[in-house]
């Protein structure tokens, strides 16, 4: 890692990530999302996997009134972003640097707005398949946090990952897909912005897929939770 970037790990990061501690039974201790952000957000949209930061950035900088957690284990990613917060002075944002399930079982119900996780690690051989992010388990999680109709954006350019995904978000009671033709899987969301990883496979000449998932919802009417955040 580059020193001013380890000098931010060290001096900013304290300030900006999230500290998840065990209860009993060593159960992550749920978190307020209320007190994180300086200002009460109006809601908040997580990303999973965050990268270089790029994505996170873009869209923290186009909505201030958003409050955005970004999961990522790898400190150089963590780095990155680092940089472009203090950069930009970007306020709105917030660090997991950990596990993305350990976050989520951490996170209160009904409290996501948006749930990205663009172009993940698709561990492609049948036996790491395991360590894929998307399975049952983890759908049933995300499903507890997120708001009626609130969107999961995933994209690939592993074709097998995809249909992976497809399958599993499918058979999930808790989500809607809303796509009506290939552009609707084939195009980037209108307010997507093109990521380093994403880069790579057009110019490898990899087909993207860009899925999304809305939360159904749990009852006729809205619930109030995701504009009074607990």
């Amino acid at each position: 890692m580059r020193p001013n970037r380890l000098a931010l790990v060290k001096s900013l990061l304290p300030k900006l990530a999230l500290a998840i501690g065990a209860g009993d039974g060593g159960t992550p201790t749920p978190l307020k999302l209320s007190e994180l952000f300086d200002a009460a957000p109006r809601n908040v949209w997580l990303e999973i996997g965050f990268g270089g930061g790029e994505h996170l950035v873009a869209q923290a900088r186009a909505n201030p009134n958003i409050g955005f957690i970004g999961c990522d284990p790898f400190f150089e990613g963590v780095g990155k972003l680092l940089s472009q917060i203090e950069a930009e002075g970007l306020s709105n944002i917030r660090i997991f640097p950990g596990d993305a399930n350990r976050l989520i079982t951490a996170l209160p119900g009904v409290c996501l707005g948006k749930v990205f996780a663009l172009f993940p690690d698709p561990w492609p051989k049948k036996r790491h398949h395991k360590r894929r992010l998307v399975n049952k388990g983890f759908l049933n999680s995300l499903a507890r946090t997120m708001c009626d109709d609130a969107t999961f954006h995933f994209s690939t350019d592993h074709d097998e990952y995809g249909r992976w995904v497809l399958r599993f978000l499918l058979e999930h009671q808790a989500f809607d897909w809303s796509a009506r033709g290939p552009r609707d899987w084939r195009a980037r969301p209108s307010d997507g912005i093109v990521t380093r990883y994403e880069q790579k496979a057009l110019t490898a000449g990899r087909t993207c897929i860009y899925l999304q998932f809305q939360r159904r919802q749990r009852t006729q009417h809205r619930l109030e939770n995701c504009s009074q955040l607990p």
